[in-house]
């Protein structure tokens, strides 16, 4: 990264001047709008521009210019991400917000490409929740950053929460084939031989992402493994149609998840769930102070969203770039890029901060319980279900390191 760093200067400093159209700083949302994972896309959309208008009520950004969220279909697929992104730079926006993994790697390499050939109109890759490890190691780029803490920080803090269980023998690991899946599964298995040598990994299966609707086999299988317990990060239709086949066949193995807060999940699971699923998670309502709490539920009515607002990424990629522009006095992606290299981030979840070196987001994390509204610090719902998210752990931003 350190060469792409000064390749970058070199060609800023003999590149024109250029800004963004004077009228707003466009963010070009590429997300899966529709297809199997529309509703997840959907509701992502819809905090985009909640945490737009929070900066734009605030005045926005270099003394007044406006944050806007132009949003692009990529089907939630490589191919087609790749086929908007050249739309979107054809209307000249500077910067990309984009999520999946094996997404963001085809647009953090065309990028790469991009702006190698294009020094005077570089672009600028905010990854919200695209979670695979080697977008920050292996595959890191100058031009891409990371607003979560990824697939390894994550099952780090799942699999503490998973060896406390004295009761947990026999462990089932189920995860989409794609590399973010494929990440969760080795994680998953290093760390729980590491921390609990008696636990046995009794399965290990990678799923088409999106292609199966009867999960009834899975369900057989891990119900003849004698599994105590599933760790899956699976998400959108492939962990709800999971859990409902759980529950149609009466498993009682727990459910571990990464993704199990993620919209449209908590109401495919409802009762059944309860005290039995559990995830990590970056926040949630019921972890937010009062002024927090009445934005959320402000934010969630006026886009209709199907529970809340209290998804962090957006707010963090929102507010950090109004930061970054402000601070660098500038909308030039290279000169964000570099006020944004090290940047701390109090928001709602607690301190937190931008790793120069890698462009990683270092975050706390919620390890939490789905159980019924009315428990002590529970006093929301997810999704109409009368069940919500209750902190079991929190773990702080350097605990979580990687």
């Amino acid at each position: 990264m350190t060469s792409v760093r000064i390749l970058a200067g070199l060609a800023f400093a003999f590149a024109p001047a250029w800004a963004l159209a004077a009228d707003s700083v466009k963010i070009a949302f590429i997300g899966g709008l529709s297809g199997t994972f529309a509703l997840q896309g959907e509701e992502q959309l819809k905090v985009f521009n909640a945490a737009a208008d929070s900066v734009n009520a605030r005045g926005g950004v270099l003394g007044g210019r406006q944050i806007e969220i132009v949003a692009f279909d990529n089907k939630a697929n490589p191919q087609d991400a790749l086929i908007v992104l050249k739309q979107a730079m054809d209307r000249d926006i500077r910067y990309v917000a984009s999520t999946i993994s094996s997404v963001v790697h085809a647009l953090s390499d065309a990028l790469a490409k991009h702006n190698a050939r294009n020094p005077d109109r570089p672009v600028l890759l905010f990854n919200f929740n695209a979670l695979d490890p080697a977008l920050t190691e292996s595959r890191c780029s100058f031009w891409h950053f990371r607003f979560e803490p990824h697939t390894d920080m994550q099952v780090n803090a799942l699999t503490d929460s998973m060896a406390k269980q004295k009761g947990l023998h026999r462990v089932y690991l189920l995860n989409q084939d794609y590399a973010y899946g494929q990440s969760v599964a080795a994680a998953a298995r290093q760390m729980l031989v590491a921390k609990r040598p008696d636990i046995q990994i009794v399965g290990d299966d990678l799923i088409p992402l999106g292609k199966v609707k009867d999960f009834s086999p899975y369900v057989a299988k891990i119900r003849a493994s004698g599994a105590d317990a599933v760790l899956t990060g699976n998400w959108g239709n492939d962990l709800s149609l999971l859990i409902k086949a759980s529950n149609e066949a009466g498993l009682k193995a727990a459910y571990y998840t990464l993704f199990g807060a993620f919209f449209g999940t908590p109401a495919a699971i409802g009762s059944a769930g309860a005290d039995r699923v559990k995830t990590v998670w970056s926040w949630h309502i019921n972890a937010a102070d009062p002024e927090w709490e009445k934005r959320l539920l402000q934010y969630g009515a006026k886009y209709r969203a199907v529970s809340d607002a209290a998804y962090i990424p957006p707010f963090r990629v929102i507010e950090m770039l109004a930061a970054a522009i402000d601070s660098a006095q500038s909308s030039d992606p290279l000169k964000v890029a570099r006020a944004l290299e090290g940047m701390r981030y109090a928001g709602p979840t607690g301190d937190s901060w931008m790793r120069a070196e890698d462009h990683q987001m270092v975050a706390p994390l919620y390890v939490m319980s789905f159980v019924k509204v009315g428990q002590p610090g529970v006093r929301h719902d997810a999704e109409g279900t009368g069940f919500g998210w209750r902190t079991d752990a929190l773990i702080p931003a350097k605990d979580t390191v990687p």
